[in-house]
Order: C-alpha cells, then structure tokens, then sequence
C-alpha cells in the first residue's frame, strides 16, 4: 500500500496568520488548530483523500499533545528546522505539503521536494 501524502502545518505560522488573541494561549491556539486539522486528515487539503497531518509546534505551544489523526511534533528549538527535518524524513517520492508563510521556510522545504501552501489552506 502506498504511503498517505504528508501534510506538515508550522503551527506558529498558522496561528499567527489570525490576530484572534493567540498570542494570550499560545498552547490553547495551537490545540485549537490542532483539532481543525482532524477532518483535514481524513479529507486532504482540496477533498483529495486522506492525509497524514503532522502539526510542529514549538516554544509555550510544547504542551500540546497528539490527538487521533493529528501526530503532534515538538520542536526542541526553532520550529522551522524542525519541519526541514520532518520533511527530509518523509523522503523523496512521498508527496509532502507543507503549510506555511514563511519565505525562507518555503525554500527551504521546497529545495527537498515538498509542496507548499498558505496558512488560509487550512484555517477555512
């Protein structure tokens, strides 16, 4: 069976993208997000099919933990290299998209291969 395609959400990025008063819970924002991304997982990102969703958070946002179809991965430092390296874990042929505004994070993931995609694709 062929893998699922990978999603990976910078979770700052994305809850950044929205001044909703995130930055009072960032833990908080961030399991909302993580919670949103629960039928992304079993749609895909245009009803496509089903993906896994990777969720990196990083700083007061460590705190958040896994749910069914959300794996949660803390970032032990900067949020982004954290996401560099779940994406050359995934491989090459796998398609990986990434999701978010970041330009230099764009490039970055783009040089391994990986789609991206704006924080809108996943916030509705």
């Amino acid at each position: 069976m062929d893998e699922l395609p990978l999603l990976v959400v910078d979770s700052a990025n994305v809850v950044g993208s929205v001044p909703d008063g995130w930055w009072r819970d960032r833990a908080g924002a961030a399991a909302r997000l993580r919670d949103s991304l629960v039928p992304v997982a079993a749609q895909g990102i245009d009803a496509d099919g089903p993906m896994e969703v990777v969720l990196v958070v990083e700083g007061k946002a460590n705190g958040v933990e896994s749910v069914d179809h959300v794996r949660v991965v803390r970032s032990p430092g900067e949020g982004d290299d954290t996401i560099v390296d779940v994406v050359r874990t995934a491989g090459a042929g796998r398609r990986t998209v990434v999701v978010t505004a970041d330009r230099e994070l764009r490039r970055r993931v783009t040089e391994l291969g990986a789609e991206v995609v704006g924080p809108r694709t996943v916030r509705g």
